[in-house]
């Protein structure tokens, strides 16, 4: 595979970071992970800690490329839920330690990705959203029921109110899975936790990552500083991972 990738996460104006991020690249096939956990200062952590261990895992005892690509996502992310869960075994439901995710596999030229929560996945061509996952989310509920507007999203009371996530009830969560995502030659994916989102509209983030963006690194570095910004000074956890599809 011929790929570039970058990740970085930033602490934000919070005393600790809950996210955690990773891509994991093979001859064969890449996988890309962030997550954000939630909870107290050491429950989210590991949340986050135990579903990014869990996932690296299920990648690395794989045989690349992946042989039924939807199928690994599904599993995957059920094994991290119920490792997550565990965590949170006899405590009270409201204490347990919980995490959002998205994770991203690419393979053969194209791409599977998958999310629980309000993080999220996004397919950009040419510095435009090609597909963006919906959040399993109240707000994103209300929006596609247009009970609410894209404008009040981010002052929305309930904004921060996520649907399901992985850990806390022992159920498997509602998980989104994509089909297959064919890439062309400079197709970016970013997955991203609310953190990066929060406050810069679907265009702007895109925007960073146009055809002539040399440096990826560097422009998911500004992204990074572009968020904490646009939310300070209460801003989050901003967390990404950046993948390029690179021509032959």
């Amino acid at each position: 595979m011929r790929i570039e990738h970058a990740d970085l996460s930033l602490v934000g104006d919070r005393e600790d970071n809950q996210d955690r991020v990773t891509v994991i690249a093979s001859e064969k096939a890449a996988l890309l992970v962030v997550i954000d956990g939630m909870g107290g200062h050491s429950d989210g952590s590991r949340a986050a800690d135990t579903a990014l261990r869990s996932l690296i895992d299920s990648f690395q005892q794989t045989p690349q490329p992946v042989f039924d690509p939807l199928g690994f996502l599904h599993t995957s992310l059920a094994r991290a839920h119920d490792e997550v869960a565990r965590l949170g075994s006899g405590q009270s439901i409201d204490a347990r330690p919980r995490a959002t995710t998205a994770i991203c596999l690419v393979q053969d030229g194209a791409a599977y990705w998958a999310h629980v929560g309000d993080s999220r996945v996004y397919w950009i061509r040419h510095g435009k959203v090609q597909v963006r996952t919906r959040d399993h989310s109240h707000v994103e509920l209300l929006l596609r029921e247009g009970k609410i507007t894209e404008d009040e999203v981010a002052t929305h009371p309930m904004r921060n109110f996520v649907e399901c996530c992985l850990g806390g009830d022992p159920a498997i969560p509602e998980m989104t899975i994509s089909g297959r995502h064919v890439l062309a030659a400079g197709d970016v994916l970013l997955l991203c936790t609310d953190g990066i989102w929060a406050n810069l509209k679907d265009s702007d983030i895109a925007g960073f990552f146009r055809d002539d963006v040399q440096n990826l690194r560097a422009w998911l570095e500004a992204l990074g500083r572009r968020a904490v910004q646009a939310s300070a000074p209460f801003s989050d956890n901003s967390t990404a991972a950046v993948l390029r599809w690179l021509p032959n």
